[in-house]
């Protein structure tokens, strides 16, 4: 058993579920499969686009880098944003909400005890337009994360800000920007040289998806007082368990067979719902991981596969009204992942009153921890009562341990799921097409023929347009 978590599957099986559930004999019979993709997977660790497998090992002296500069930016600025978008925005916000306080922006800064945190992750003019508004940029330090240095999104917003500082501090503008980027290549490592710009390293082998756990993911938490020393423990502690040869023993290796053979039965969607506002966001930071890394046209020979699973995000209890009544009776195309948390960082009583109402007195004398993880046990329940593959996933308390673990236990399944399916999980050649046509578009220059391409791309009927 996992210190960070435990994986029930139980509710994944024929036995619970029924003809629609799976067999003994289907998971022995993938067993061949998941050994051949752990086999592979772990063969490259450490290489290729596989260098995240080294993250919990190899960063002692990056993460006291990280630690001084955090100091620095807490003892001088009023609030702290990240400029980035994909994984560089998805896995520090699922962080931050997670162990934080869940209201952290609207405590008095000395009950924060950190800058307020903002990622933007969008180019809504609206929504910079609304982050100028609330911030003072001469008292907030700027986190520009990109590896290329080439997103167009992130660079949109760093050329706003740098005219912004540069208007009002000059060359102290330099001050309140750090750089998280590649270290030899790319845009924004030469702007950093030329602007002196503190700056901190993506990597070779780590993709935006599976950067949670290197600067991209460990700056701002260390920013906000988050122990990133534990987080790594966390996943360190996971990476050992998920390496483990024997199956039943290894919950990355088992959650991804599961998952494989339920994509062969027909079931293409996945849905992560946690009970706890704390993990909502991880459900984010999952739909990318799971959707870029296994949502793939072609196979690795060349085969026409069009693999893959949807993520679908939910919320409980929040979205039993709203969502559960298509997975209860709905198509039996997707399987349910439940994030439970046994200890909750605080306890809420449920008042006593109006007695003469049974449908409201029965709530009394309970607490909001009982109730939540009640009615998880409920919907689990009802689900499965209806034949729906589902399985849990439960953190013992939500900490920085459980977190680096978390992440860790899913990076791994989708790097094992992506083996026995037989592609390239690390590609996302589906992203490019929509950035090359938007730099042909712009006018970039290179891509002329993408514009051409383009220009003479059949015209909208108007008859279709009402």
């Amino acid at each position: 058993m996992s210190k960070a978590l435990t994986f029930d599957f139980n509710n994944m099986m024929s036995g619970a579920v029924g003809k629609d559930g799976i067999t003994d004999g289907e998971i022995n019979g993938c067993a061949a499969k998941a050994a051949e993709a752990r086999a592979a997977v772990l063969a490259e660790a450490g290489k290729g686009w596989q260098g995240w497998m080294n993250l919990p090992y190899n960063q002692d002296e990056i993460v006291k880098d990280i630690l001084e500069c955090a100091v620095s930016v807490r003892s001088r600025c009023d609030a702290f944003v990240v400029l980035g978008i994909g994984g560089s925005a998805l896995g520090p916000s699922a962080v931050f909400n997670a162990l934080k306080h869940l209201r952290y922006n609207d405590l008095p800064k000395e009950k924060r005890g950190g800058p307020k945190f903002y990622v933007e992750d969008n180019v809504d003019p609206e929504r910079m337009a609304s982050l100028l508004d609330v911030i003072d940029v001469e008292k907030t330090v700027f986190n520009v994360i990109t590896k290329s240095g080439a997103t167009s999104e992130t660079m949109s917003q760093f050329l706003i800000i740098h005219k912004l500082l540069k208007d009002k501090l000059g060359d102290r503008a330099a001050e309140h920007i750090i750089a998280t980027t590649d270290e030899k290549k790319g845009n924004l490592i030469k702007i950093a040289k030329e602007e002196g710009l503190k700056t901190f390293y993506i990597p070779d082998g780590v993709g935006g998806r599976f950067s949670e756990l290197c600067p991209v993911g460990l700056l701002p938490a260390a920013v906000l007082g988050i122990d990133i020393k534990r987080m790594l423990e966390g996943a360190r502690d996971m990476d050992e368990l998920c390496r483990d040869e024997k199956m039943e023993k290894n919950p990355a290796l088992m959650a991804a067979a599961l998952m494989y053979i339920a994509m062969n039965k027909g079931k293409n969607i996945s849905v992560m719902m946690p009970y706890a506002d704390s993990l909502r966001l991880i459900s984010d930071w999952y739909c990318q991981l799971w959707a870029e890394s296994l949502g793939k046209a072609v196979d690795n020979d060349g085969k026409r596969v069009y693999a893959g699973q949807t993520p679908v995000k939910a919320l409980g209890v929040t979205d039993q009204h709203s969502q559960v009544q298509l997975y209860t009776e709905g198509p039996f195309d997707k399987v349910v992942t439940f994030l439970a948390v046994e200890n909750f960082r605080d306890t809420v009583v449920i008042p006593d009153g109006f007695p003469d109402l049974p449908d409201v007195n029965f709530l009394c004398g309970s607490t909001m921890n009982r109730l939540i993880n009640t009615e998880l046990d409920a919907t689990e329940y009802a689900l499965t009562k209806a034949g729906r593959l589902n399985f849990r996933i439960t953190l013992k308390q939500v900490d920085e341990y459980s977190i680096g673990g978390l992440l860790y236990f899913f990076m791994m399944q989708t790097a094992y799921c992506g083996a026995m399916l037989n592609i390239n999980t690390y590609n996302q050649p589906g992203v490019e097409e929509g950035k090359n046509a938007t730099y042909a578009m712009f006018g970039k220059k290179g891509y002329e023929e993408k514009k051409k391409e383009l220009d003479s791309a059949p015209a909208k009927d108007e008859k279709y347009v009402i």
